[in-house]
């Protein structure tokens, strides 16, 4: 199991503590400072049974700069979806956990975190 996290996000931070407080056995990954390639995004994004732009966190700054509001949702601009991801960690949706049975969920809430640990 893994987890992405912003140490600096009170949502990672609580997820990381009901993860420890269940007693689990996973890894840390800073996303933000070990960046994942638009291969691990979309392996993610197929693990989670989502598209890019389910994950993409429209109000940060970079979203705004890029115009990723306006952008299409549709299969013909995923491929943008994913690079704006790659190119910008701050728009990953988070905490994510990647569940031991090959799912992963969106773990914003104790609720998510609890379903990645059943799985």
């Amino acid at each position: 199991m893994e987890i992405w996290i912003n140490p600096a996000c009170s949502k990672c931070r609580s997820a990381v503590q009901l993860l420890d407080a269940e007693g689990a056995d996973y890894t840390v990954r800073r996303y933000l400072e070990d960046v994942p390639s638009e291969d691990e995004i979309r392996g993610v994004l197929d693990r989670l049974g989502l598209e890019p732009w389910d994950i993409t966190r429209t109000q940060e700054p970079a979203a705004k700069e890029l115009g990723v509001k306006d952008w299409p949702r549709d299969a013909s601009a995923r491929e943008r979806w994913i690079k704006a991801l790659a190119e910008h960690p701050k728009l990953i949706q988070r905490p994510i956990i990647t569940a031991d049975d090959g799912t992963a969920v969106v773990a914003r809430t104790d609720e998510a975190v609890r379903d990645a640990l059943s799985r």
